[in-house]
Protein backbone atom coordinates (compact mmCIF):
# COMPACT_ATOMS: atom_id res chain seq x y z
CA UNK A 1 0.00 0.00 0.00
CA UNK A 2 1.01 3.42 -0.63
CA UNK A 3 0.04 5.64 2.09
CA UNK A 4 -1.37 8.84 1.37
CA UNK A 5 0.73 11.54 2.37
CA UNK A 6 -1.24 14.89 1.88
CA UNK A 7 -2.63 14.71 5.69
CA UNK A 8 1.15 14.36 7.17
CA UNK A 9 2.74 16.99 8.48
CA UNK A 10 6.43 17.96 7.57
CA UNK A 11 7.16 17.49 11.21
CA UNK A 12 5.64 14.10 11.20
CA UNK A 13 7.06 13.55 7.98
CA UNK A 14 10.62 14.15 9.50
CA UNK A 15 9.95 11.91 12.02
CA UNK A 16 9.05 9.36 9.97
CA UNK A 17 12.77 9.72 8.35
CA UNK A 18 14.30 9.48 11.67
CA UNK A 19 12.05 6.05 12.22
CA UNK A 20 13.67 4.76 9.13
CA UNK A 21 17.01 5.39 9.99
CA UNK A 22 16.46 3.73 13.17
CA UNK A 23 15.25 0.69 11.50
CA UNK A 24 18.46 0.76 9.17
CA UNK A 25 20.65 0.79 12.28
CA UNK A 26 19.10 -1.39 14.55
CA UNK A 27 17.52 -4.14 11.76
CA UNK A 28 20.57 -6.95 11.30
CA UNK A 29 22.41 -7.53 7.27
CA UNK A 30 20.07 -10.36 5.51
CA UNK A 31 22.54 -12.55 3.99
CA UNK A 32 20.86 -14.20 0.86
CA UNK A 33 19.51 -17.82 1.72
CA UNK A 34 16.43 -18.78 -0.08
CA UNK A 35 13.80 -20.36 2.80
CA UNK A 36 16.78 -18.58 5.03
CA UNK A 37 15.79 -15.20 3.96
CA UNK A 38 16.57 -12.96 0.90
CA UNK A 39 16.69 -9.97 -0.81
CA UNK A 40 14.56 -8.67 -3.68
CA UNK A 41 17.10 -6.98 -5.95
CA UNK A 42 14.99 -6.37 -9.11
CA UNK A 43 14.57 -2.48 -9.19
CA UNK A 44 11.80 -2.43 -10.93
CA UNK A 45 10.18 -3.87 -7.14
CA UNK A 46 10.26 -1.27 -5.33
CA UNK A 47 6.59 -1.42 -3.26
CA UNK A 48 6.34 -5.22 -3.09
CA UNK A 49 2.80 -5.66 -1.37
CA UNK A 50 2.07 -9.48 -1.66
CA UNK A 51 4.20 -13.04 -1.90
CA UNK A 52 3.40 -16.26 -2.65
CA UNK A 53 5.66 -19.64 -2.85
CA UNK A 54 5.23 -21.22 -5.68
CA UNK A 55 4.17 -24.90 -5.52
CA UNK A 56 6.42 -26.17 -8.88
CA UNK A 57 9.29 -23.63 -8.86
CA UNK A 58 11.37 -24.79 -5.59
CA UNK A 59 12.71 -21.79 -3.73
CA UNK A 60 10.61 -19.13 -6.35
CA UNK A 61 8.58 -16.30 -5.03
CA UNK A 62 5.66 -14.55 -6.65
CA UNK A 63 5.57 -11.02 -5.59
CA UNK A 64 3.72 -7.95 -7.42
CA UNK A 65 4.00 -4.06 -6.63
CA UNK A 66 0.95 -2.20 -5.31
CA UNK A 67 0.41 0.45 -7.52
CA UNK A 68 1.50 2.56 -10.79
CA UNK A 69 3.66 -0.51 -12.30
CA UNK A 70 1.49 -2.20 -14.11
CA UNK A 71 -0.26 -5.76 -14.82
CA UNK A 72 2.77 -7.32 -13.87
CA UNK A 73 3.71 -10.21 -11.71
CA UNK A 74 7.60 -10.85 -10.49
CA UNK A 75 8.90 -14.55 -10.20
CA UNK A 76 11.93 -13.85 -7.86
CA UNK A 77 14.53 -16.75 -6.94
CA UNK A 78 14.98 -16.85 -3.20
CA UNK A 79 18.44 -18.50 -3.51
CA UNK A 80 19.49 -15.14 -5.75
CA UNK A 81 17.27 -12.46 -4.84
CA UNK A 82 17.04 -11.82 -8.50
CA UNK A 83 13.91 -11.84 -10.73
CA UNK A 84 13.74 -14.96 -13.19
CA UNK A 85 10.61 -13.97 -14.80
CA UNK A 86 7.80 -11.13 -15.44
CA UNK A 87 4.31 -11.86 -15.96
CA UNK A 88 2.41 -9.69 -17.71
CA UNK A 89 -1.23 -10.36 -16.79
CA UNK A 90 -3.75 -9.78 -20.50
CA UNK A 91 -7.59 -9.42 -20.28
CA UNK A 92 -7.58 -7.10 -16.86
CA UNK A 93 -8.14 -3.75 -17.85
CA UNK A 94 -5.67 -1.51 -15.84
CA UNK A 95 -4.86 -2.28 -12.14
CA UNK A 96 -5.79 0.12 -9.44
CA UNK A 97 -3.94 -1.13 -6.25
CA UNK A 98 -2.65 -4.54 -6.16
CA UNK A 99 -2.12 -6.07 -2.59
CA UNK A 100 -2.16 -9.35 -2.45
CA UNK A 101 -1.10 -12.45 -4.35
CA UNK A 102 -2.12 -16.25 -3.09
CA UNK A 103 -1.97 -19.46 -5.16
CA UNK A 104 -4.86 -21.85 -4.83
CA UNK A 105 -5.13 -25.87 -5.44
CA UNK A 106 -5.58 -25.79 -8.47
CA UNK A 107 -2.12 -24.42 -9.12
CA UNK A 108 -3.58 -20.79 -10.20
CA UNK A 109 -2.81 -17.50 -8.82
CA UNK A 110 -5.00 -15.34 -7.36
CA UNK A 111 -4.33 -11.49 -7.51
CA UNK A 112 -6.10 -9.43 -5.12
CA UNK A 113 -6.25 -5.63 -6.51
CA UNK A 114 -8.83 -4.89 -3.56
CA UNK A 115 -6.74 -1.71 -2.48
CA UNK A 116 -8.68 1.44 -1.51
CA UNK A 117 -6.29 3.98 -0.18
CA UNK A 118 -9.35 6.00 0.78
CA UNK A 119 -11.63 3.11 2.36
CA UNK A 120 -14.45 3.37 0.35
CA UNK A 121 -14.14 5.19 -2.96
CA UNK A 122 -14.94 2.26 -5.33
CA UNK A 123 -17.57 0.62 -4.81
CA UNK A 124 -15.94 -2.89 -6.29
CA UNK A 125 -12.88 -4.24 -6.18
CA UNK A 126 -11.22 -7.24 -8.35
CA UNK A 127 -9.82 -10.46 -8.23
CA UNK A 128 -7.27 -11.71 -11.04
CA UNK A 129 -6.92 -15.29 -11.84
CA UNK A 130 -4.55 -17.01 -13.89
CA UNK A 131 -2.47 -20.58 -14.38
CA UNK A 132 1.27 -20.46 -12.73
CA UNK A 133 3.48 -20.85 -15.75
CA UNK A 134 5.14 -24.11 -16.36
CA UNK A 135 8.05 -22.37 -17.92
CA UNK A 136 9.80 -19.19 -15.99
CA UNK A 137 10.42 -16.46 -18.84
CA UNK A 138 9.27 -13.18 -18.96
CA UNK A 139 5.75 -14.22 -21.09
CA UNK A 140 2.36 -12.89 -21.17
CA UNK A 141 -0.73 -14.95 -19.79
CA UNK A 142 -4.39 -14.39 -19.97
CA UNK A 143 -6.14 -13.54 -16.54
CA UNK A 144 -10.09 -13.67 -15.64
CA UNK A 145 -11.38 -10.92 -14.30
CA UNK A 146 -13.24 -11.47 -11.23
CA UNK A 147 -15.53 -8.32 -10.01
CA UNK A 148 -15.99 -8.30 -6.25
CA UNK A 149 -18.31 -6.35 -3.60
CA UNK A 150 -18.44 -6.85 0.12
CA UNK A 151 -22.06 -7.14 1.61
CA UNK A 152 -21.48 -4.64 4.25
CA UNK A 153 -20.03 -1.80 1.77
CA UNK A 154 -16.80 -1.10 0.06
CA UNK A 155 -13.67 -0.97 2.27
CA UNK A 156 -10.25 -1.01 2.24
CA UNK A 157 -7.82 -4.37 1.98
CA UNK A 158 -4.53 -6.01 1.60
CA UNK A 159 -4.68 -9.36 2.20
CA UNK A 160 -6.11 -12.03 -0.12
CA UNK A 161 -5.98 -15.91 0.93
CA UNK A 162 -7.07 -18.93 -0.66
CA UNK A 163 -7.92 -21.79 1.29
CA UNK A 164 -5.27 -24.68 -0.11
CA UNK A 165 -8.05 -27.35 -0.10
CA UNK A 166 -11.59 -26.05 -0.52
CA UNK A 167 -9.97 -23.47 -3.07
CA UNK A 168 -12.55 -20.89 -1.42
CA UNK A 169 -11.06 -16.98 -1.50
CA UNK A 170 -11.21 -15.10 1.47
CA UNK A 171 -10.36 -11.56 2.29
CA UNK A 172 -9.31 -9.41 5.17
CA UNK A 173 -9.88 -6.11 5.49
CA UNK A 174 -7.46 -3.43 6.87
CA UNK A 175 -8.93 -1.13 9.44
CA UNK A 176 -6.70 0.59 12.16
CA UNK A 177 -9.08 -0.62 14.99
CA UNK A 178 -9.36 -4.39 13.99
CA UNK A 179 -11.04 -5.87 10.38
CA UNK A 180 -13.15 -8.60 9.48
CA UNK A 181 -12.84 -11.96 7.44
CA UNK A 182 -14.74 -12.27 4.37
CA UNK A 183 -15.91 -15.07 2.99
CA UNK A 184 -16.34 -15.33 -1.24
CA UNK A 185 -19.21 -17.63 -2.97
CA UNK A 186 -17.78 -21.49 -2.83
CA UNK A 187 -17.19 -20.79 -6.81
CA UNK A 188 -16.34 -16.93 -8.17
CA UNK A 189 -18.09 -16.54 -11.16
CA UNK A 190 -16.23 -14.47 -14.49
CA UNK A 191 -20.44 -13.44 -15.74
CA UNK A 192 -21.22 -11.81 -12.53
CA UNK A 193 -20.42 -9.82 -9.19
CA UNK A 194 -19.27 -11.87 -6.11
CA UNK A 195 -20.34 -10.71 -2.76
CA UNK A 196 -17.81 -11.24 -0.08
CA UNK A 197 -19.84 -11.58 3.10
CA UNK A 198 -18.08 -10.80 7.08
CA UNK A 199 -17.37 -14.13 8.89
CA UNK A 200 -15.10 -13.45 11.55
CA UNK A 201 -13.35 -10.75 13.31
CA UNK A 202 -9.78 -10.34 13.27
CA UNK A 203 -7.96 -8.54 15.92
CA UNK A 204 -5.30 -6.58 13.77
CA UNK A 205 -4.76 -3.92 11.37
CA UNK A 206 -4.07 -6.32 8.59
CA UNK A 207 -1.41 -5.80 5.42
CA UNK A 208 -1.53 -9.67 4.20
CA UNK A 209 -2.41 -13.18 5.20
CA UNK A 210 -1.53 -16.58 4.23
CA UNK A 211 -3.05 -20.42 4.85
CA UNK A 212 -0.81 -22.99 6.07
CA UNK A 213 -0.37 -25.64 2.91
CA UNK A 214 -2.19 -27.70 5.01
CA UNK A 215 -5.07 -25.78 5.70
CA UNK A 216 -5.38 -25.93 9.33
CA UNK A 217 -3.97 -22.29 10.24
CA UNK A 218 -4.21 -18.98 8.90
CA UNK A 219 -1.60 -16.47 9.43
CA UNK A 220 -1.91 -12.58 9.22
CA UNK A 221 0.42 -9.64 9.44
CA UNK A 222 0.26 -6.10 10.37
CA UNK A 223 3.18 -3.53 10.40
CA UNK A 224 4.32 -4.85 13.44
CA UNK A 225 2.64 -8.05 14.98
CA UNK A 226 0.78 -10.94 13.28
CA UNK A 227 -1.47 -13.83 14.83
CA UNK A 228 -1.95 -17.04 14.09
CA UNK A 229 -5.31 -18.77 13.95
CA UNK A 230 -6.62 -22.26 13.45
CA UNK A 231 -9.26 -22.45 10.46
CA UNK A 232 -11.49 -24.99 12.47
CA UNK A 233 -13.81 -25.19 9.81
CA UNK A 234 -13.81 -21.19 9.04
CA UNK A 235 -14.37 -20.60 12.87
CA UNK A 236 -11.52 -19.17 13.36
CA UNK A 237 -10.30 -19.67 17.03
CA UNK A 238 -7.12 -17.96 18.05
CA UNK A 239 -3.93 -19.76 18.68
CA UNK A 240 -0.78 -17.25 19.25
CA UNK A 241 1.30 -14.35 18.52
CA UNK A 242 3.08 -14.20 15.72
CA UNK A 243 7.09 -13.18 16.15
CA UNK A 244 6.73 -10.48 13.19
CA UNK A 245 10.28 -9.33 12.26
CA UNK A 246 11.03 -5.37 12.71
CA UNK A 247 10.40 -4.20 8.99
CA UNK A 248 10.81 -1.23 7.49
CA UNK A 249 6.89 -1.15 5.58
CA UNK A 250 5.80 -4.86 6.76
CA UNK A 251 3.25 -5.33 3.84
CA UNK A 252 3.40 -9.22 3.17
CA UNK A 253 3.88 -13.02 4.46
CA UNK A 254 3.55 -16.86 2.66
CA UNK A 255 4.41 -20.28 4.18
CA UNK A 256 7.07 -21.88 2.85
CA UNK A 257 5.91 -25.00 1.33
CA UNK A 258 6.62 -27.60 3.51
CA UNK A 259 4.62 -24.86 6.18
CA UNK A 260 8.04 -24.63 8.39
CA UNK A 261 8.43 -21.53 7.80
CA UNK A 262 6.67 -18.27 7.52
CA UNK A 263 8.53 -15.85 4.93
CA UNK A 264 7.94 -12.13 5.94
CA UNK A 265 8.43 -9.13 2.98
CA UNK A 266 8.53 -5.45 3.30
CA UNK A 267 8.55 -2.35 0.58
CA UNK A 268 11.22 -0.61 -0.61
CA UNK A 269 13.78 -0.91 -2.68
CA UNK A 270 16.14 -3.80 -1.75
CA UNK A 271 13.65 -5.53 0.23
CA UNK A 272 14.07 -7.67 2.34
CA UNK A 273 12.26 -11.05 2.91
CA UNK A 274 12.76 -12.64 6.13
CA UNK A 275 12.50 -16.23 7.92
CA UNK A 276 10.50 -17.08 10.92
CA UNK A 277 9.23 -20.23 12.72
CA UNK A 278 5.85 -20.76 11.83
CA UNK A 279 3.53 -21.83 14.92
CA UNK A 280 3.13 -25.64 15.35
CA UNK A 281 6.92 -25.98 13.77
CA UNK A 282 10.16 -27.61 15.55
CA UNK A 283 11.43 -24.47 17.53
CA UNK A 284 8.53 -22.30 17.27
CA UNK A 285 6.97 -21.29 20.51
CA UNK A 286 3.51 -20.14 21.94
CA UNK A 287 2.44 -17.42 23.87
CA UNK A 288 5.88 -17.22 25.85
CA UNK A 289 7.26 -13.40 26.15
CA UNK A 290 10.90 -14.97 24.40
CA UNK A 291 8.90 -16.72 21.21
CA UNK A 292 5.66 -14.66 20.79
CA UNK A 293 5.22 -11.81 18.09
CA UNK A 294 3.75 -8.87 17.96
CA UNK A 295 0.04 -8.69 19.61
CA UNK A 296 -2.73 -7.30 18.36
CA UNK A 297 -2.27 -3.80 19.26
CA UNK A 298 0.86 -3.78 16.96
CA UNK A 299 4.23 -4.34 19.69
CA UNK A 300 7.00 -7.18 18.66
CA UNK A 301 7.62 -9.77 21.13
CA UNK A 302 11.30 -11.45 21.17
CA UNK A 303 13.29 -8.89 20.36
CA UNK A 304 16.74 -7.72 21.48
CA UNK A 305 16.98 -4.55 23.92
CA UNK A 306 18.35 -2.11 20.74
CA UNK A 307 15.91 -3.49 18.50
CA UNK A 308 12.70 -3.84 20.83
CA UNK A 309 13.54 0.03 21.51
CA UNK A 310 13.32 0.68 18.00
CA UNK A 311 10.41 -1.15 17.59
CA UNK A 312 8.72 0.48 19.88
CA UNK A 313 9.64 4.31 18.73
CA UNK A 314 8.53 3.59 15.54
CA UNK A 315 5.22 2.46 16.46
CA UNK A 316 4.48 5.82 18.55
CA UNK A 317 5.68 7.76 15.41
CA UNK A 318 2.86 5.56 13.00
CA UNK A 319 0.52 6.07 15.84
CA UNK A 320 1.24 9.81 15.89
CA UNK A 321 1.09 9.74 12.15
CA UNK A 322 -2.22 8.01 11.52
CA UNK A 323 -4.21 9.57 14.82
CA UNK A 324 -3.14 13.56 13.22
CA UNK A 325 -4.77 11.82 9.38
CA UNK A 326 -8.09 10.53 11.30
CA UNK A 327 -8.17 13.44 13.08
CA UNK A 328 -7.89 15.85 9.95
CA UNK A 329 -10.41 13.65 8.22
CA UNK A 330 -13.09 14.26 10.87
Amino acid sequence: MRRSHSYVSGAAAGALAGAALVLALAAPALADGGDGGFTVKDPRIKESSGLAASRIHPGVYWTHNDSDDGPYLYAVDSRTGETVARITMSGVGAPRDVEAISLGPDGDLYVGDIGDNLGGTWDHVWVYKLPEPKVLKDQTIRATQYVVKYADGPRNAEALMVHPKTGRVYIADKDEDGGHLYEGPAELSATTTNVFKPVATIDLWVTDGAFSPDGRQLAVRGYFGGIAYSWNGGRIKRLERLNVPLQGQGESITYTPDGSKLMYGSEGADSPVEPEDAPGASGSGSNSPSKGGGSAAGSGDGMSGQVKVGAIAVAALFAVVFGFKRLRRR
